[in-house]
């Protein structure tokens, strides 16, 4: 005999279909949700990572900051100390300067000068002094030329002081540049 299914199939096999379509639909919305929140926290924890080599760069910062400023002052102070220091040589270098200086005013001195005053200002000496003739003056002029110390001399002013012919003197008063003599002359 013949069989007949008189049962509904294709409508159950339809109602199948569609469970398994829904059901799928649901794992792929849960797969979906599943990757966007893993995704979510992943991002998450990219930023916060990110924010925190930020934070650590910034910190480096300041203290390289700090640190570059704590170095100027250090600069700033070792320049004071090398001028100071450079200040002291001099100083030390120019001591026996002064002595060499009064010794060779002494030894260009000729015989019937004196001085009356002697003014340094930088390295120009002013002198003041009186000598018994203009001739004597001249001397003490070539005298101040030809020494290694001192250069340039120039008269100011020379006048005759005194009332009677026997005590006349000459008052004169003169520039002359300081000079260091070169290696090997003493400037005797």
């Amino acid at each position: 005999m013949a069989r007949i299914n008189l049962l509904p199939w294709r409508e159950a096999r339809r109602e199948q279909r569609r469970r398994h379509f829904l059901l799928a639909l649901a794992a792929a919305a849960a797969v979906a949700l599943g990757a966007l929140f893993a995704g979510d926290r992943i991002i998450d924890r990219a930023i916060d990572r990110q924010l925190a080599r930020n934070n650590h760069v910034g910190a480096q910062i300041t203290l390289l900051d700090q640190r570059i400023a704590k170095i100027g002052e250090l600069k700033l102070h070792r320049e004071q100390l090398v001028e100071r220091m450079k200040i002291i040589q001099d100083l030390q270098g120019n001591r026996s300067t002064s002595a060499r200086v009064f010794d060779q005013l002494a030894r260009t001195l000729p015989d019937g000068v004196y001085f009356t005053d002697v003014r340094m200002s930088g390295q120009t000496l002013s002198i003041t002094g009186a000598a018994e003739s203009n001739h004597r003056v001249s001397d003490l002029m070539r005298n101040l030329d030809a020494s290694a110390w001192f250069d340039a001399p120039s008269l100011t002013e020379v006048k005759a002081a005194g009332a009677d012919n026997a005590d006349q003197v000459n008052v004169f008063q003169l520039t002359v540049h300081q000079t260091r003599p070169a290696m090997g002359e003493g400037g005797q």
